[in-house]
């Protein structure tokens, strides 16, 4: 990076700061680093499915096609990973969570839910968190499909928590009246990993 790059970089990261929308202990980058746990996975299309099970009335499990088929929509958000960058004005094409909980009929306990990616990883996550209106399901990343690093064929994007909880090749969640941890979770992360309180970790 040149330093004109490097000065510029510097006056948007004060400038996302003085508005606001950069969290304490983070900085600014354009690029979308690749962090993930365990190898790629594989992606084998015509026999993918997603599932939404746990405290609900009527279970769910739907094709890749059948997914592709919910109304989707682009949500503009910014992005904070908890190894300290963040990245602003992402735009994701996919299906809002709301639309998927139409398909399915909570029961009142649920207030919390586990989401299954593959590789048996699951991150924990309240309900309500999930039902914002900027939590989706994406298929693509500013105009581009979702690369395999980056989640292909579907990611879930939780924009206003730390991006681990942002589960990529994502299959399904399960609701459910409890917390309990995910994989990260188990491994000393925070239990909900909001940014601006920096919860990166159980100890914070």
């Amino acid at each position: 990076m040149t330093k004109e790059e490097t000065s510029e970089r510097k006056k948007l990261e004060q400038q996302r700061r003085s508005e606001g929308r950069l969290p304490p202990g983070q900085s600014l980058t354009v690029k979308w680093p690749v962090l993930h746990n365990g190898e790629v996975p594989c992606t084998d299309l015509p026999n993918w499915d997603f599932r939404v099970d746990g405290l609900v009335e009527n279970p769910a499990r739907l094709t890749w096609d059948e997914f592709n088929r919910l109304p989707q929509t682009e949500v503009q958000c910014d992005m904070h990973c908890v190894t300290q960058w963040s990245r602003f004005d992402n735009r994701f094409q996919g299906v809002l969570f709301t639309e998927v909980m139409k398909l399915v009929t909570p029961k009142p306990e649920a207030r919390f839910a586990i989401v299954r990616g593959e590789h048996d990883f699951t991150a924990n996550l309240p309900l309500d968190d999930l039902m914002r209106p900027t939590t989706i399901f994406a298929f693509r990343h500013d105009g581009e499909t979702l690369s395999p690093e980056h989640g292909y064929p579907l990611r879930l994007i939780v924009p206003h928590l730390y991006l681990w909880k942002s589960v990529k090749w994502v299959r399904g969640f399960d609701l459910a009246a409890a917390d309990a941890p995910g994989y990260w979770e188990e491994h000393g992360y925070h239990m909900r990993g909001d940014p601006w309180k920096e919860q990166r970790f159980d100890t914070d």
